[in-house]
């Protein structure tokens, strides 16, 4: 009976295999090939049902899971029937032939039907199990058949020719079947070894052989019986070899020499051992190539359906896959800054070792794709790379946040991937670091990729070198603890061959996150270096058993990734790593096993290793998200009871609405509200240039002539130069003062003040970006100085107003040179009496001043601007008289706002005196003493603030407003895409909280919708 242990096998095998056929398994069933587990469970009820059956990619699509189960022949003998009956009774047997006619006719009558539908159920079952691509049928085919009856279906008879449609390719199963037998049969012709060893039990399964050579399950089964034989006989040969006793030496005497016959004897049998481990070996290598062709044919065979799948064939939208989903929950996990003690400890596999000890190309390896940049001894993974592998179509790689994709299968586009990776990783370094804990995430897609997340970490280094960090070695060394930590990660610890074993790093550190190894796979690299190098290589035996490391762990593998140069190819590779293992010493003298070796076997080690861990522990962790998701809703609801749940992003979208609002307003201002607001602002700017540097030098002239060539004069310089800019000026502050006023009443209206920093920055940045159309400064110009030129004031209501425009300024002026005045000299006699206030000596000394300058205009009424020398000195001495010691200066300063107030107050008089004027100015003040041209220079002065009021006001309403809303626009734009800016702009617990409850439901839903798609495959 085909047994697996001591438990009895599947129905399938026990139909295949007769029970006198002699021949036992006594390797459990997990020491077999992946495949053929998969071959012998396709059949078999799962025992275990805690133990989810194991899959592999070779379960499906292949010529195997087509083949139909034929029932096995009786062996001669079994029935009791011989040769000899056969042909004694041959006339009965063909008299019942004959008679088969009637059967057929009365079974076709009667129980046709149920022949038909028996045999529609036997091709069904041998059919392959298409449950994981579900996802290919459209929609509207399970809609349809919810709605058709089955039984009545299988009732109906179909026909001969539908049902061949269903078969599979039987040529090309057949090509397989001759390929393989010629394989067997020119491998075991030559090996007489492999003859003597089977011709024991030739006569009790020449039958039974003859079966399974009639099917690609059959040859599967023989060659694994094979290599179980010559392992039962290596052992068997190793033990009687080892339990014979050595021959007794007398003391006294040397020892004897051993016999011929004992030599020859130990020859003989260590010959044997050695010949029985060479048919090992290539029995081993023959079952490996027979289920890598296999394997390759499935990989085709997929790549076809994705492809039709990809192509469009089906219009139904696909859904993602069983690991980008997981994938999507751990980058969502790598953003979240848990809170309430939610820590990630879903499981990845985290890829740790050495400065090149060759963890990227392992990786590389494992992605079938030479996706990493390269350098020889320097550092060059700088953060961690976050790599999911899955199945697809086409071998191809994205960023998670970008939406190209990198063609594999092109050099350039791999060349191109490479450099990205590579600036990615130098950007996100900061400035005086060498390495970042920022991760890199990228999925890479292709035919036969064993799924699962792998994580790559900065190599562990000794020493920090010339160029960088202080920290560097610090720094490694928590980001691979801070991975390794999690309690449900796979450690792949890789470890350099060639390189002395006492001088790692890694693995000290891994087993003081792993100590029990129960989640770590151990890997040993440039194998081929280290069998050269070694003097020993039990070394390398020692070490893939643990036994030179402290370190403990779940498997030892050992790898070869290439001769060492950047240039060669993934499959260049894979060539010579099975090339050497094939012919290295190690495999031959048994010091690793084969399923120890090539990264191939790694990949599906660690994917069933990873696979398992998750459907351990991914329900756990989806309470534990849950009870967070609770924390926070109920945390919520006590503090912000009437308030949605907006995280930054919403928040940021409602100020931006609202912020844009504010700016439309703008729009909304009466052009007489500009212009009132324009036009004070730039009378306050350019007043005092207007009275101290036109009208007084004017006013200083004897004649009407004069003071009208001085205004001109001066009104031309001040326009070229000055007025236009300073207009400018103007406006730009007053759509400033606006924009800040609107913005402002709106934050009266029930303004959430989590916004208040946020529109403070916006506004701040339109403000430094919006530049005011420079043309607009040359036709201001030629505006302003047209207006300045306009002397003819024609009714007598522009004469008043200038009247009162002239008063207003000069009374405004007086005001404050009284007020100079009487800060200079202190206060006067009312006010110490009264307030109880006194005079410092300076003020004292500028009052002396004062009153001796003030004689000095009551003498010279008409006395000009500025004093002379001599008159200085005067005043000096007189003041010296009187014991006031006084410089000239402070005398010079004293007049000039004494002379201001004097000539201001006849100002003031003569404006008085000009009310009347309009009559005179109408005849050009022809025979009369009065002259009013201050008044002429007032109104053209106003008349020429109105007009650039206008203009401005034409020019803000029609340009500059809409390129301020549309630099405010750019700039939300801008601090919207730029997240450290918003997070620092908008803060606060209450967004703190809403982050995390959204991040929270995110993770949970996602990690909800895994479990499901898990529970689907499973």
């Amino acid at each position: 009976m085909l047994r697996v242990g001591s438990k009895a096998a599947c129905l399938a095998c026990r139909n295949l295999v007769s029970t006198n056929m002699g021949v036992r398994f006594r390797v459990p069933l997990q020491k077999l090939h992946p495949l053929s587990r998969a071959i012998h469970h396709r059949y078999s009820g799962n025992t275990n049902p805690q133990r989810a059956p194991h899959r592999t990619a070779a379960r499906y699509f292949t010529s195997m899971s087509r083949l139909p189960m034929r029932p096995p022949k009786p062996p001669p003998g079994s029935g009791g029937r011989g040769h000899q009956q056969q042909r004694n009774f041959w006339v009965a047997r063909l008299a019942a032939r004959l008679l088969k006619l009637r059967y057929i006719l009365l079974g076709s009558a009667v129980g046709g039907g149920y022949t038909a539908k028996k045999t529609y159920d036997e091709w069904k079952d041998m059919l392959p199990d298409f449950s994981e691509y579900n996802w290919v049928i459209p929609d509207f085919v399970w809609e349809l058949s919810e709605q058709i009856d089955l039984d009545k279906l299988a009732k109906a008879l179909p026909e001969m020719e539908e049902i061949v449609k269903l078969l599979p390719d039987l040529d090309k199963i057949g090509e397989n079947f001759t390929f393989i037998k010629s394989l067997l049969s020119s491998e075991t012709s030559g090996d007489p070894p492999l003859k003597a060893a089977d011709s024991s039990a030739a006569s009790t399964q020449d039958s039974s052989d003859k079966q399974y050579k009639k099917g690609l399950l059959g040859e599967l089964i023989l060659i694994q019986q094979q290599i179980q034989r010559h392992e039962e006989e290596v052992r068997r040969a190793a033990e009687a070899n080892n339990a014979r006793p050595p021959p007794p030496e007398p003391a006294p005497s040397p020892p004897p020499n051993p016999s011929p016959l004992q030599q020859k004897r130990k020859s003989s049998d260590r010959e044997r051992i050695d010949q029985l481990q060479e048919e090992l070996l290539r029995t081993q290598l023959k079952y490996q190539r027979m289920l890598e062709r296999l394997e390759k044919e499935n990989k085709e065979l997929r790549k076809v359906v994705l492809q039709k799948d990809d192509k469009g064939i089906h219009q139904r939208k696909v859904k993602k896959s069983l690991i980008d989903l997981y994938s999507e929950v751990l980058d969502i996990l790598s953003d979240y800054d848990s809170n309430y003690n939610t820590q990630d400890h879903l499981p990845r596999v985290v890829v740790v070792g050495d400065q090149s000890a060759g963890k990227t190309s392992v990786l590389e390896m494992v992605a079938q794709a030479r996706i990493f940049p390269r350098g020889s001894g320097e550092m060059m993974t700088r953060s961690p790379v976050k790599v999911t592998l899955s199945e697809g179509p086409h071998h191809v790689a994205m960023f998670k946040d970008s939406g190209r994709e990198f063609d594999l299968s092109k050099e350039e586009d791999l060349a191109a991937l490479r450099h990205e990776i590579e600036l990615r990783m130098r950007k996100s370094v900061k400035e005086g670091q060498t390495v970042s804990t920022e991760t890199i995430s990228l999925s890479v897609k292709g035919p036969g990729i064993q799924r699962m997340v792998l994580v790559d970490l900065p190599g562990v280094i000794s020493t920090v070198t010339a160029g960088m960090a202080a920290d560097t070695k610090e720094t490694i060394f928590s980001i691979s603890k801070a991975y390794m930590q999690n309690p449900n990660a796979i450690i792949l610890c890789i470890q350099d061959g060639s390189v002395d074993a006492e001088r790692s790093i890694v693995t000290d550190l891994v087993s003081q996150m792993d100590p029990q190894g129960k989640r770590t796979i151990f890997v040993l690299t440039k194998v081929d270096l280290a069998e050269k190098n070694l003097a020993s290589p039990s070394r390398i035996q020692q070490i893939v058993e643990g036994k030179l490391f402290p370190m403990k762990a779940l498997g030892y593998f050992a790898v070869v990734t290439g001769r060492g140069s950047s240039s060669e190819s993934i499959d260049s590779i894979k060539d010579y790593e099975e090339d050497f293992f094939q012919n290295s010493r190690l495999l031959r003298d048994g010091m690793l096993k084969a399923h120890q070796v090539t990264t191939k076997n790694l990949s599906l080690a660690v994917s069933d290793c990873f696979w398992k861990m998750v459907r351990e522990s991914v329900e756990q962790q989806a309470d534990v998200f849950k009870a967070s998701r609770f924390n926070l809703e109920t945390e919520w609801k006590n503090n912000y009871p009437r308030l949605r749940e907006l995280d930054r992003n919403e928040l940021y979208e409602k100020a931006k609405n609202e912020i844009l609002d504010e700016v439309i307003s703008l729009s909304q201002v009466t052009p007489l509200h500009w212009e009132s607001i324009l036009q004070k602002k730039l009378w306050e700017r350019v007043s005092t240039h207007v009275i101290e540097n036109i009208y007084l030098p004017a006013a200083q002239t004897m004649d009407s002539g004069t003071f009208n060539t001085t205004v001109d004069i001066k009104l031309k310089q001040w326009t070229d130069k000055q007025l236009p800019h300073k207009a400018l000026e103007v406006a730009w502050e007053t759509l400033q003062e606006e924009f800040a006023r609107f913005m402002a009443e709106y934050r009266g209206k029930d303004q959430d003040d989590i916004f208040d920093k946020l529109k403070e920055a916006v506004k701040d940045e339109s403000i430094k970006r919006h530049k005011w159309n420079e043309r607009a400064m040359d036709s201001l110009r030629v505006i302003q100085h047209n207006a300045l030129e306009d002397r003819s004031i024609t009714d007598k209501p522009q004469w008043d107003a200038a009247i009162s425009f002239m008063e207003e300024t000069l009374q405004s002026r007086l005001k404050d040179t009284e007020s100079v005045i009487s800060d200079m000299v202190g206060p006067d006699w009312k006010q110490r009496w009264l307030n109880w206030k006194n005079r410092t000596p300076d003020q004292h000394i500028r009052n002396e001043t004062k009153n001796e300058l003030e004689r000095l205009l009551k003498l010279h009424d008409d006395h000009t601007a500025y004093l002379a020398n001599d008159e200085v000195t005067t005043v000096r001495k007189n003041l010296e008289g009187r014991g006031v010691e006084v410089d000239p200066v402070l005398i010079k300063d004293t007049w000039h706002q004494l002379y201001r107030r004097h000539f201001l107050q006849n100002a003031l008089s003569h404006c008085n005196l000009c009310k009347r004027g309009f009559y005179y100015y109408q005849r050009h003040f022809v025979d009369s003493e009065l002259e009013c041209n201050d008044v002429v220079l007032f109104w053209r002065i106003q008349r020429m603030l109105v007009i650039t009021a206008n203009t401005l006001r034409q020019q803000l309403t029609n340009t500059e407003v809409r390129r301020l809303e549309k630099n405010v626009k750019e700039v939300l734009d801008d601090f919207g895409e730029d997240q450290e800016r918003k997070s620092q702009l908008i803060t606060g617990r209450r967004v703190q909280l809403a982050e995390d409850l959204k991040k929270v439901r995110e993770i949970q839903e996602k990690l909800e919708a895994f479990i499901e798609a898990l529970h689907k495959e499973k």
